[in-house]
């Protein structure tokens, strides 16, 4: 397994495949969805693809240098303790990997010159760690497959 997040996931010959990875896991997570609330995560995130194609990848890939800082000390833990299953750990440390995670897209939304962007943001925001939180597990097992 790899000792740091950086090493295993922004090498650059692993990282299309981490941005691939991640993309199709977004993709799933709003999939999942469900209710009125899913509606609405769909619709924006729909609108979103649709306003730019290909816009989930680029986002993703933009990101995850900073995703990958925020998550490394989260990572270094897990490694101290022993290692195991990310994906079982991440959710263990739910409130503190959800905002790690949103403070990087908040920080980057607000920068946004896109209004169209930050509203769709703005809309889906207030539900975005109860998103997050429920995407940890895959994104924990996403992780351990990518740091061996």
């Amino acid at each position: 397994m790899a000792d740091t997040l950086k090493e295993a996931l922004l090498d650059s010959t692993r990282r299309p495949d981490v941005v691939t990875d991640l993309t199709t896991l977004i993709d799933q997570e709003v999939d999942d969805k469900s209710g009125v609330s899913g509606t609405v995560i769909k619709t924006g995130y729909g609108a979103v693809k649709k306003i730019k194609p290909g816009i989930i990848g680029s986002a993703v890939d933009s990101l995850l240098d900073d995703f990958v800082a925020a998550l490394e000390p989260i990572f270094a833990d897990f490694k101290a303790n022993g290692g195991g299953d990310f994906g079982a750990y991440l959710p263990t440390r739910s409130d503190e990997a959800a905002d790690a995670l949103l403070s990087v897209t908040d920080a980057r939304a607000e920068k946004s010159s896109r209004d169209s962007i930050k509203k769709v943001y703005e809309k889906l925001r207030p539900k975005g760690k109860d998103n997050v939180v429920e995407a940890l597990p895959r994104l924990g097992a996403l992780i351990q497959k990518h740091a061996g």
